[in-house]
């Protein structure tokens, strides 16, 4: 990019969670290929957060890329309203075989927040014939669900996602995430607020939303499946949805292809995204089945009152196809536990350190929680000296290799980890916000 172009996206291109008035540091990418995202400067980052947990085959993978090409050439776009064409008709085929038992229908969109609003929506019509009073909806306290108004809503309102928008912004009813965590002994106990709030307010809850075993962004905290199938039987009792937001925990990311698998249960609705397509594009579906189907039918509308532009476009759903087909062509559940192994191997030695909380790991993620608030900036710019592309929030730094990493690079990535906490120890590097 010349220095004019840069000039001005420096002045007037918004980038997430950041000020135009005072913008945290950028990095011009002019090509971003397997694992590596190749700056315009000639430097090479090894790309360990898949691009904002998306890219789950890393970046161009040639099997998606043909499927795309191919598609271009055919169809790239067309109205969903009264047409259907062959690749929606495939790929909601294919996602029913893999999804939980019970998730039948698909209901195409194009992000993951998106996909929360109309799960959200689907919750209110399902219970409008059957509950008309319910119309709010339970959460988890450390949750995050998206930046739109429906998704921010049932986002835990202390993580600041939703603060500057209070008012604007629906009250729900949210209870505290789940105390034990994953791989810990189970105790019954753990379910008793989650119990007692639907008991409490079940003429006012319309479904209950959570992300399946991990939370994403807002902290990434792995909780114990059992707390899972405590909710599938308790929802079910109060004629409550179950709502499971694996947007960030579905294609294989925590070892299961979903992570409700780890608990054996199928939710009433699930919401995909990012790895649906392996980072190539955006897209987002809608799990159903039946029971949503029918009672949305004998809703005063119908029908299911939501029509995206781009609803079910082609170009998306034949990268989603893609990125099936990569699954299928190697084991990515070895993979996956590969890297899993290598992340504990790497990290959990820093949970001796006296600025690390706690090291978590699950799958292909691997988690440092420090005691305090790191300080991105900084953070970001001696990883990025090390050769690689991690992005830290909160108090949390983690890495989240596309599946395809090869053991040098994840480990090139774990040891900058390893190599950043120690210099912080030292005071050599200012990690922590002022």
């Amino acid at each position: 990019m010349n220095n004019n172009l840069q000039v001005f996206a420096r002045d007037h291109v918004w980038h997430p969670y950041d000020s135009l008035e005072n913008p945290i540091p950028v990095l011009d990418v002019v090509r971003a290929s397997g694992t590596t995202l190749y700056l315009s400067d000639g430097r090479e980052l090894i790309d360990g957060v898949s691009s904002w947990w998306s890219a789950c085959h890393g970046h161009g993978h040639p099997l998606i890329v043909a499927e795309m090409e191919q598609q271009l050439g055919i169809m790239s776009h067309v109205m969903f309203a009264g047409i259907i064409h062959e690749p929606a008709a495939e790929l909601a085929r294919n996602l029913s075989k893999i999804t939980p038992p019970g998730l039948s229908d698909v209901f195409y969109a194009d992000s993951g927040s998106v996909a929360v609003e109309i799960a959200l929506k689907m919750a209110v019509q399902y219970q409008s014939v059957r509950n008309p009073s319910r119309k709010r909806f339970l959460a988890l306290q450390g949750g995050y669900h998206g930046d739109t108004l429906g998704a921010m809503a049932v986002t835990d309102p202390g993580s600041g996602f939703s603060s500057p928008y209070a008012g604007y912004v629906p009250e729900q009813f949210f209870i505290s995430r789940p105390g034990i965590k994953f791989g810990e002994k189970w105790d019954s106990g753990a379910i008793l607020e989650l119990r007692d709030t639907l008991e409490r307010y079940q003429d006012e809850i319309a479904g209950f939303i959570l992300e399946p075993v991990m939370q994403g962004a807002g902290g990434m905290y792995f909780y114990h499946p059992e707390f899972l199938k405590a909710a599938r039987k308790l929802t079910a009792e109060y004629d409550i949805l179950l709502i499971c937001d694996e947007i960030a925990t579905g294609f294989g990311r925590t070892g299961e292809m979903f992570a409700c698998s780890f608990a054996g249960i199928s939710p009433d609705i699930m919401t995909l995204g990012k790895g649906l397509t392996g980072g190539m594009i955006s897209l987002s579906a809608v799990m159903t089945g039946q029971k949503i189907r029918e009672a949305i039918g004998y809703s005063s509308a119908r029908v299911m009152m939501h029509g995206p532009t781009f609803m079910a476009n082609p170009l998306a759903l034949s990268a989603a196809l893609g990125s099936l087909r990569v699954f299928e062509s190697y084991d990515w559940q070895s993979r996956v536990h590969h890297i899993e192994d290598l992340l504990r191997q790497e990290l959990c030695s820093l949970a001796e350190s006296p600025l690390v909380r706690e090291v978590r790991v699950l799958g292909a993620v691997g988690v440092v929680e420090m005691k305090q608030p790191v300080d991105t900036v900084s953070m970001q710019r001696f990883l990025t000296s090390e050769g690689v592309w991690l992005r830290p929030f909160g108090n949390i730094i983690y890495i989240y290799p596309p599946f395809v990493i090869s053991d040098e690079n994840l480990l090139k990535c774990t040891r900058s980890v390893r190599k950043l906490v120690s210099g912080m120890e030292r005071g050599e590097i200012a990690g922590f916000r002022a």
